[in-house]
């Protein structure tokens, strides 16, 4: 599949890509061997292959919630730069 100049500004748009005029011919040369590979792929014979959803095989190990003491608010705030009474103060990021 050749990409024309007219694919390349739709697909520019969609994705919004920005590039200079001169790049264009290069960016079309690309997106068409990308292309091409990709159809070349579709040749390779996947029957009975199962589709990866990952690359690890490793499992996640998830660990029990457990319930255990907590930080009393003294200690919380005890190395805390600025704090009121039972609350850390942080600067204003909101006007």
């Amino acid at each position: 599949m050749k990409i024309d100049r007219q694919l390349l500004d739709k697909i520019a748009h969609l994705a919004r890509l920005e590039f200079e005029e001169k790049d264009a011919e290069k960016m079309m040369q690309d997106m068409t061997a990308i292309v091409d590979w990709v159809e070349k792929l579709k040749e390779v014979d996947t029957t009975g292959i199962q589709p990866l959803t990952t690359m690890s095989h490793e499992v996640n190990m998830l660990r029990e919630d457990e319930v255990n003491e907590h930080l009393p608010h003294k200690e919380a705030l005890k190395n805390a730069p600025k704090k009121d009474q039972d609350y850390f103060r942080v600067p204003k990021v909101l006007e």
